[in-house]
């Protein structure tokens, strides 16, 4: 798998989650909205609300300092309490169609994992929802490498992943001088769930060299 930055490579993850998860979004019952995520503390539409505050605030250019910080991310979401489901949804869409292009012209690639963020959030909403597709789906051969990148960029350690259910070996985080590389096997979507601090609740992995905690990319 490729680790050099694809700049374009945010903006194909999020336009390929909008034209997915989108159509499930408007279909789906409004009472569903008020079901619990794997955020403590957020339901659906919180979660929806928070996606679509921070893609947003990167297309308005609103990147003040400690803005994607919890506090913040907290603030965003109780502005948007009295808001219609709709009007979320709405929000949502605009942050989907058009952040990535914002992301691709910043050349230090900052901004990156906020897409990848963006992602991780859509498999929270399939889980809550109870749909199929949950941190993988036709969107992870785009998460993947974007993973990869963001694994070096917030320093976790080296780790060469043979997935059960995709061809190929993924190869996440920076070596470390005298450390010998961790191993994980299992499929894809526990990998993701590693990374992201999700719940592990019924996988079943193997993971050598490193604990889930170093290889946590969102803190």
């Amino acid at each position: 798998m490729c680790t050099e930055r694809d700049p374009w490579l945010p903006h194909r993850l999020l336009r390929t989650e909008r034209d997915l998860l989108m159509p499930l979004l408007r279909r789906t019952p409004e009472e569903a909205y008020g079901l619990r995520t794997a955020c403590p503390g957020w339901t659906v539409r919180q979660v929806l609300a928070h996606c679509g505050a921070a893609l947003v605030r990167i297309v308005e250019d609103r990147l003040e300092e400690g803005v994607f910080l919890p506090e913040a991310n907290a603030r965003d979401v109780a502005e948007r309490e009295d808001w219609s489901v709709g009007r979320v949804l709405d929000e949502l869409e605009r942050g989907l169609t058009e952040a990535g292009p914002v992301i691709a012209e910043r050349e230090n690639g900052r901004l990156d994992a906020v897409a990848l963020g963006e992602w991780v959030h859509a498999g929270d909403v399939r889980e809550a929802l109870g749909e199929p597709g949950a941190y993988c789906g036709a969107a992870l051969d785009l998460a993947l490498p974007l993973l990869s990148v963001t694994s070096r960029r917030r320093e976790t350690p080296r780790l060469i992943g043979d997935l059960a259910d995709r061809d190929g070996t993924v190869f996440l985080g920076n070596e470390i001088e005298g450390r010998p590389a961790a191993r994980f096997r299992g499929d894809a979507a526990t990998l993701i769930r590693i990374y992201s601090g999700r719940p592990l609740v019924r996988t079943r992995y193997e993971l050598t060299g490193a604990t889930e905690h170093e290889l946590l990319i969102y803190r």
